[in-house]
Formats: structure tokens, sequence, C-alpha cells
């Protein structure tokens, strides 16, 4: 039988429930490092926005990173049926372990795989947090039964364990877009690590020679590389299944 989970969460909500969100927005800014972030970024922000074309604040939020390219893009949407714009692309200031998914607690692992933010922590020891949900499904089938690991962070102070690290000036950005769509309602913002931009030779001549040996990694890979595949073809977000054998399913 197959486990079904769809990565873009991407639904209109009731009024009762826009209401309460919306108080998300504003308890946020009473944390004082949230509060700075907006009275110094999202003017900047609304003037990238515009000079882009795209509308502030953005409803739908979607975030690629790439771990062997040490990137991590920012694409927005206000409409559930628009295609992804890109907005930005940062660069991830560092990298733990190696190409491969995570598979157990203190492998040094940042996760590969797809996944969505579960928690925003405003006090985090790292500026600012947002928490991904790793171990996903297929984590959970395929990792160590006892200690997958967890904790795995999109945050600033530029330093990692297997978390995204960025600079406190791009976590700032970051994290007022994603406040923005939750308050507007989306509570899947969809977040998808990839070993490699799998549009770049280079990169992806390096993979290959990663997997000669690790055919589970190799089989890995290939399904990662078609939800890539159908972002960058429709610039829309796959439904992706797991099968009872953690294995991804596009």
């Amino acid at each position: 039988m197959k486990h079904f989970f769809i990565v873009a969460a991407l639904f209109f909500l009731g009024t009762g429930i826009a209401d309460a969100q919306q108080s998300f927005l504003e308890n946020q800014k009473l944390f004082p490092r949230v509060g700075e972030a907006y009275r110094q970024k999202e003017e900047k922000i609304k003037k990238e926005f515009a000079a882009k074309g795209l509308v502030y604040p953005a409803r739908f939020m979607y975030i690629r990173s790439f771990k062997l390219d040490s990137e991590l893009e920012i694409w927005v949407k206000n409409n559930v049926t628009d295609t992804f714009q890109l907005y930005k692309t940062y660069r991830v200031c560092s990298l733990s372990g190696k190409m491969g998914p995570k598979r157990k607690e203190g492998d040094r692992q940042v996760p590969e795989g797809f996944y969505y933010i579960n928690d925003f922590n405003p006090n985090s020891s790292f500026h600012l947090s947002l928490g991904i949900n790793y171990p996903n499904y297929s984590d959970k089938i395929l990792s160590d039964p006892k200690k997958p690991g967890g904790e795995i962070y999109i945050h600033g102070n530029c330093l990692t364990i297997g978390c995204i690290p960025l600079t406190d000036e791009f976590i700032d950005e970051v994290y007022i877009l994603a406040v923005n769509a939750k308050n507007a309602g989306q509570d899947f913002i969809p977040v998808h690590v990839f070993p490699v931009r799998f549009s770049n030779q280079s990169s992806m001549d390096y993979l290959g020679n990663q997997s000669l040996n690790d055919n589970d990694a190799q089989k890995f890979w290939v399904k990662l590389k078609e939800g890539f595949d159908y972002f960058e073809k429709h610039h829309k977000l796959p439904v992706i299944m797991v099968d009872s054998k953690g294995q991804y399913i596009l």
C-alpha cells in the first residue's frame, strides 16, 4: 500500500482560520529579532519584488537548496494556479558531511529529499531558524530506526553540522518571506534539498563519480532528479508520494 503526502500544500483557507493566522505575523513581530528584521529589511524586499514584477507579500513560497553548489533559492507566487517565479538565490555559508541523504544521528549529513517548514524559531541560538520536517515519512523507513537524527534547520550564524546555514542578513529575508506565506495561509512551505543542481553538468559529473559503487545512492538521486526536472520544466511543484519501502514516487 502506498502512503501519500503532498509536498506542495497550497490551499485557500476559511475566513475564521485566516483571521487566526493574521495574528501569526503580528505575534512574530513581537520577538525582537523578527521585529528588527522587518524594520531593516522589508522595504528592501518590497523594492526587489517590484523590480522583478513580483507582488509583495507573496502568498506562496517554495525553497530549494543545492548542497554541492552551496545555493538556496526562494521562489514565490500569489495564486494557486500561477507558476512560481524566482525571487532570489542565496549563498549557503558552509556544508557538513558529503553527498547523500541523512540516515542517522551524528552522521553530519545535510538531508536530501522533499520536505516542508515545520517550525519557526525567533529565539534561535543561530539568530533565526526555520525547521524542516526531517525525518519525513521516507526517512523514517530508510534511516536508523532508533536514532535517525533531527532538529534540521535553515538558520543564521553561518555555521552548521547537518543544517543549511545562511548569514544573519540572508536568514532575516528568508524568515520574513516565510512568515508572510504562513500568515497568508500556507501551512506547508515546501523545501526540496538536492545534492547538486542537476542542470549543471560539472556537478552531475561529480555526482556520477560519487555513486559509481553505490546503487542505492544512484536510485535515490534518480528520483530526486525527477522532482528537479519537473519543476524546471513547469515551474510548478510535483506531487510526490512515498511507497511502503520509503522510496519517492513521482
